[in-house]
């Protein structure tokens, strides 16, 4: 076996920086699993220098893999300090795959819950009412203040998994994201009635506004319950657009 290479700086800034193209060749087979391959690639390439090996290493990243994007740098890191271990002989091989098969999927039901159930609805909806409200400025303010932190939220977690490998994970469970996301979806629960403020029309008579809303609430219900055909349910929202308009003219 040929000797490990080093990941010096350049390696592992090529690394992160391909991390943003993970969902770039998404297929329904793989899922993520071109991403994370293309990722991988610097890395691998240093520290496996035989091709023999570098071949078997490679196998390690053709099977499915699917995750938040907002994880994959703190994953490709902890990858990369596992993939120095094992090409050094220190850890099996077969550690990596236990590893992937149990964080990856973990980490991207917390990602769901967190950044695409939570965090990002927050921004949008305050960015709603930030535009409603006029303060165009305070909400491009807002999106570059998100948009710098949840850059700096990727490269210190893809150095916290180089790093500490496998170890990290602590670090990131003792985060509570979970319980945060509950807090911030109670948030954007208020946030939200803010916005009805905002955009209340006051003209309109409140109890043609609450049949509207109850329509509204009622098509969310069939959907999301009871499972009817959403083209069904979309006819049937037109259609108590137009009686609705109707009624007003």
């Amino acid at each position: 076996m040929s000797t490990p290479g080093a990941l010096n700086a350049k390696i592992l800034i090529r690394t992160y920086l391909r991390c943003y193209f993970v969902g770039a060749a998404f297929t329904t087979r793989g899922l993520q699993t071109i991403g994370l391959a293309l990722a991988m690639e610097p890395g691998l390439a240093a520290l496996y220098p035989d091709p023999a090996d570098r071949r078997q290493a490679w196998k390690r990243y053709l099977k499915i893999y699917n995750t938040h994007p907002f994880w994959t740098p703190f994953l490709v890191g902890i990858f990369l300090a596992l993939e120095s271990r094992i090409a050094r002989r220190q850890f099996p091989d077969s550690m990596l795959d236990q590893v992937k098969s149990t964080v990856v999927f973990t980490l991207s039901a917390v990602g769901d819950s967190f950044f695409g159930g939570s965090l990002t609805v927050f921004w949008a909806l305050c960015t709603a009412c930030l535009l409603t409200a006029g303060q165009a400025w305070a909400a491009f303010g807002l999106g570059l203040t998100l948009f710098v932190a949840l850059n700096a939220f990727k490269i210190g977690t893809f150095v916290l998994g180089y790093r500490q490998g496998f170890a990290a994970l602590t670090s990131i469970r003792s985060w509570d994201l979970v319980n945060w996301g509950r807090r911030l979806k109670v948030l954007n629960a208020a946030l939200l009635v803010v916005l009805w403020a905002q955009v209340w029309p006051r003209d309109m008579d409140p109890l043609a506004w609450a049949a509207g809303v109850a329509v509204v609430l009622g098509l969310a219900y069939a959907s999301g319950r009871l499972r009817c055909n959403r083209e069904l349910l979309v006819g049937l929202a037109l259609a108590a657009g137009l009686f609705f308009l109707w009624i007003r003219l």
